[in-house]
C-alpha cells in the first residue's frame, strides 16, 4: 500500500496564464506604481513563474492614451482591459492583471463579470489595506484610486460605473485586512452588505481563517470569483515599494501563508495584483513578495507536485508526504504555507541551520569570483580548507570531494592502496572489516558490506575483500583481523542504524587493538562529525586519533555536497596524480563555503551548544515515560527515540509529528531519529518535546482503548 494518497485532483491540469500589464498610474499620487508591468517584466517575472511550474505568458502591456484629462483617460483603458480579461477568460485561460495603481480594478473585474455573465455573478475577494469605496462626493483627495470597489457596485463616477459589464452583487463581495479608511466608505459597504473584515479581526482570528470564509462567500452560488491583491495589506516593513503604505499591516509571511489556502481552487478564475511602486523598492523585496504570490496561488500544489515526483521520478524513496519551499534558522515552510520545525537537518547536513546568512553570503560573494575549474589547476579557496581540516582533525593530510559516498570510497582505497605499499599485504588480498548495522553509502563497493538486505537486493555480485563484525565487540574484531587486514572502518555512532551507540570504551579499545595489528583506524563521521555530537568529532569523545576521518554532510553547510577524508601522512602518500580525482571535488565554491561552515561552527559556539542542548533534549525525552517509549539514546543533538515494536511504528509517529508541525524520520520502522540543526533555540526545543509528548500520549490512549 501507497503511504500517501496520490490520487489526482479534478483540477490537476495546470492553468493557461496570461499576464496583463497596466502601466497607470492616472489614479494615484504617486506615478511610479506605473512603472510596475514593465519592471517586473524586466526582472523575469514570466521566467520566474515558468520555472516554479506555472503556464505563464506575458498577454500585453496596456498604456493610457492622452486623452481631455485624468478620468477620461482611466475610462478608457479601463475598457480596454475590461474586454482583455473577458477575452481570456472566453477562451479559457486564467488573466492575470498587474497594475498600475488599484482604480484599473474598475476594468478587471467589469471585464470578468461580463465574461461570466451566462452562467453567474462573479464574486470578489479584495484584500487590500484600504477600503477604495470613495465617490467624488466623498473622496478627500478625488483621486480614483480610492473609488474602484464603489465603482464596481454602480457609485461613483459615470465613467468608472459605465464600464461594459454587470455591476458586481454585494452579497459576493468581501473586502480583506481594511486598516486605513474614511467613515463614509465603511457606512457604503456595510449598508450594501459587502462582508468587511477589518485588520483587528484578521489579526484576532488569522488570515488564513478569514479567507475561508471569504472564500466562501465569494464562490457560494456564483460563476467564479476573482481576488484582487493591494500590495499595500502588507507591512511596509516587509513591503516597502508600494504607493500608499499604511503601518500594523499584515507579514509577507502571513499574506503567503494565507493565501496559500486559496491554490488549485478551479473557482478561482482570475486575479490582480496592484499598487507596486519600483521606485520605492531599490531591493526589489516586494517584486520578489510578488512573484511569491502568484506561484502561491496559480503554481501547482502540494498534491500535484507529489503526483509529479511520483510520476516522473524513480521511486527510490518514500518521502514523507509534504512539500517544502522555503527554510530560515530552524524552520521550514510547505507550498501552503504551512511552517515545520526541523528535527532531522537532512541527516545532519543542515546542521547550521537553512540560509544561514553567513553561508548565503560566502556563497553569494564566491560565485561572482570563481566556481569551478578542476583539479587540473589550483584555486585559492582549496589550500586553506585543507589546512583547515586538518587542524581540527589532528590528522596531516586532506583529499576533498563531494559527497559522503566519494569520501567513504576514496577512504576504501586509500587503506588498500596503503595495505600493498606500506603493510605489504599481497596484491587483491587487502581486507577491510566493517561493523554490523553499518551504513556508509549506497555505491556498488559500498553496499557490498552492508548487512542491510534491502540495500543489496538485487545489486550483485559485489566486490570481494570485507567482513563484518558486531558493532560494539572488540573481541570480534580481533578475532576477525587477519594479516590480510588493512583497515576497520566504523561509525562511532550509527545513524541509520537507529542512533547507536557502542558501550563505553569501545572506540578507544578499537584503536588499540588496529594499532596492535597494524591495521587503520578509520571513523565515518559523516554524520557525526563537526559538532553534531556536542564535540568537533565524535570520536573525540574517548580521545581517539584515527590513522583516517571521513567528514561531509555538514561540511557544505547544507548548501552544496562538500565531503572529505583525512588521514595520516603515511596514508596519503600513497597516491599519486591520477590515481583518484574528481571533477567538482575541492572546487572553489565548495571550499569557500566549507571554510565559512568551520567558521561559523567555531565562532557561535554550537559545538558547546550542541553539547549543552543535547543533554537537556535527553533529560526531556527520557522523562516522557510513554509506554509506547523502549529507549532514548544519543549524545549531542543526536538522538534516537526507540519505540516498543509491538505498540507503535515509527512511520506512523512521524506521519503524526508531521501533522503537528514537526518534521522527523523514522529509520528500519522503530527508531525516531532527532538531530536538528545546531543553531536551534532552546524553546523550539521544548516545543519539540511537547509534541513527541501529545502525539505518543494520544497513540498510547488509542493502544489502550484498542485493546
Amino acid at each position: 500500500m501507497p503511504r500517501h494518497d496520490l490520487r489526482p485532483r479534478a483540477n490537476d491540469s495546470p492553468r493557461d496564464i496570461r499576464l496583463i500589464g497596466v502601466a497607470s498610474a492616472l489614479g494615484a499620487p504617486d506615478p511610479g506604481c506605473a512603472q510596475a508591468p514593465d519592471a517586473l517584466a524586466a526582472a523575469g517575472l514570466e521566467r520566474s513563474l515558468r520555472r516554479r511550474g506555472c503556464e505563464v505568458q506575458w498577454q500585453e502591456i496596456l498604456r493610457p492614451a492622452p486623452l481631455a484629462d485624468d478620468m477620461t483617460a482611466l475610462a478608457d483603458v479601463c475598457q480596454r482591459l475590461a474586454a482583455r480579461v473577458a477575452q481570456q477568460l472566453g477562451q479559457g485561460r486564467t488573466p492575470v492583471v498587474i497594475g498600475g495603481d488599484h482604480s484599473c480594478a474598475a476594468g478587471t473585474w467589469r471585464g470578468a463579470a461580463r465574461a461570466l455573465a451566462a452562467r453567474g455573478p462573479l464574486g470578489l475577494i479584495w484584500i487590500d489595506a484600504h477600503l477604495d469605496s470613495h465617490t467624488p462626493e466623498t473622496s478627500p483627495s478625488g483621486r480614483a484610486h480610492g473609488m474602484p470597489l464603489a465603482a464596481l457596485l454602480g457609485y461613483g463616477d459615470a465613467r468608472l460605473t459605465g464600464i461594459a459589464g454587470p455591476w458586481l452583487s454585494p452579497g459576493h463581495v468581501c473586502v480583506v485586512g481594511a486598516r486605513s479608511y474614511e467613515p463614509e466608505e465603511a457606512e457604503l459597504l456595510v449598508r450594501l452588505g459587502v462582508r468587511v473584515f477589518f485588520a483587528q479581526e484578521v489579526k484576532r482570528r488569522g488570515l488564513a481563517a478569514v479567507l475561508r470564509e471569504a472564500q466562501a462567500i465569494a464562490a457560494e452560488h456564483t460563476a467564479g470569483y476573482g481576488l484582487t491583491l493591494d500590495i499595500d495589506v502588507v507591512d511596509p516593513s516587509d513591503a516597502p515599494g508600494v504607493s500608499t503604505p499604511a503601518h500594523d499591516g499584515l507579514s509577507d509571511d502571513e499574506l503567503l501563508a494565507g493565501l496559500a489556502g486559496l491554490n488549485g481552487d478551479p473557482r478561482l478564475v482570475a486575479l490582480e495584483v496592484v499598487e507596486f511602486n519600483p521606485r520605492l523598492d531599490s531591493a526589489f523585496r516586494t517584486g520578489r513578495l510578488i512573484e511569491d504570490v502568484l506561484a502561491g496561488l496559480l503554481g501547482p500544489g502540494q498534491e500535484q507536485l507529489i503526483a509529479l515526483e511520483e510520476r516522473w521520478g524513480a521511486h527510490n524513496y518514500a518521502p514523507l508526504p509534504v512539500v517544502l519551499t522555503r527554510g530560515e534558522g530552524a524552520w521550514l515552510w510547505d507550498v501552503a504555507g504551512r511552517r515545520y520545525l526541523d528535527m532531522m537537518s537532512a541527516y545532519s547536513a543542515v546542521s547550521l541551520g537553512h540560509a544561514h546568512p553567513r553561508l548565503v553570503q560566502a556563497v553569494t560573494s564566491q560565485a561572482r569570483r570563481l566556481a569551478v575549474t578542476s583539479r587540473a589547476y589550483y584555486n585559492d579557496r582549496l589550500p586553506l580548507l585543507l589546512k583547515r581540516l586538518c587542524a581540527i582533525t589532528g590528522l596531516d593530510r586532506a583529499l576533498p570531494v563531494n559527497t559522503g559516498l566519494e569520501a567513504v570510497e576514496t577512504a576504501l582505497k586509500a587503506a588498500r592502496k596503503w595495505a600493498y605499499q606500506v603493510k605489504g599485504v599481497a596484491e587483491d588480498k587487502a581486507e577491510i572489516i566493517a561493523c554490523e548495522g553499518n551504513f556508509h553509502g549506497r555505491s556498488i563497493t559500498i553496499v557490498g558490506m552492508s548487512s542491510e538486505a534491502q540495500y543489496k537486493d538485487g545489486f550483485g555480485p559485489f566486490p570481494p575483500g570485507f567482513k563484518r563484525v558486531p558493532y560494539g565487540d572488540t573481541r570480534a574484531l580481533e578475532q576477525a583481523i587477519t594479516p590480510n587486514t588493512a583497515a576497520f572502518l566504523v561509525e562511532p555512532i550509527q545513524g541509520e542504524g537507529g542512533i547507536i551507540l557502542p558501550p563505553a570504551g569501545y572506540l578507544a579499545r578499537c584503536a588499540e587493538v588496529c594499532r596492535a595489528h597494524k591495521v587503520l583506524l578509520i571513523c565515518d563521521e559523516v554524520q557525526t562529525g563537526l559538532g553534531r555530537t556536542g564535540r568537533w568529532l565524535a570520536c573525540q569523545h574517548e580521545d581517539v586519533r584515527p590513522d583516517g576521518v571521513i567528514l561531509g554532510k555538514a561540511l557544505g553547510g547544507g548548501m552544496m555536497p562538500v565531503s572529505a577524508f583525512v588521514a595520516r601522512d603515511e596514508v596519503m602518500q600513497v597516491f599519486r596524480p591520477g590515481d583518484h580525482g574528481s571533477t567538482f571535488g575541492g572546487n572553489a565554491l565548495g571550499a569557500a563555503l566549507a571554510l565559512e561552515t568551520l567558521a561559523v561552527i567555531e565562532e557561535e559556539g554550537l559545538v558547546e551548544r550542541s553539547a549543552v542542548l543535547g543533554r537537556e533534549l535527553l533529560e526531556r525525552l527520557r522523562a516522557l515515560r510513554s509506554p509506547l517509549i523502549r529507549e532514548v539514546r544519543g549524545r549531542g543533538l543526536f538522538i534516537g527515540i526507540e519505540l516498543e515494536p509491538t505498540r507503535a511504528d515509527a512511520y506512523t509517529v512521524a506521519r503524526r509529528l508531521l501533522e503537528r508541525g514537526l518534521l522527523t524520520k523514522d529509520t528500519h520502522g522503530t527508531v525516531i531519529r532527532l538531530a536538528p540543526p545546531l543553531v536551534i533555540e532552546r524553546e523550539d526545543l521544548l516545543w519539540a518535546v511537547e509534541r513527541i509528548r501529545l502525539v505518543l500520549d494520544k497513540l498510547a490512549a488509542r493502544a489502550e482503548l484498542a485493546a
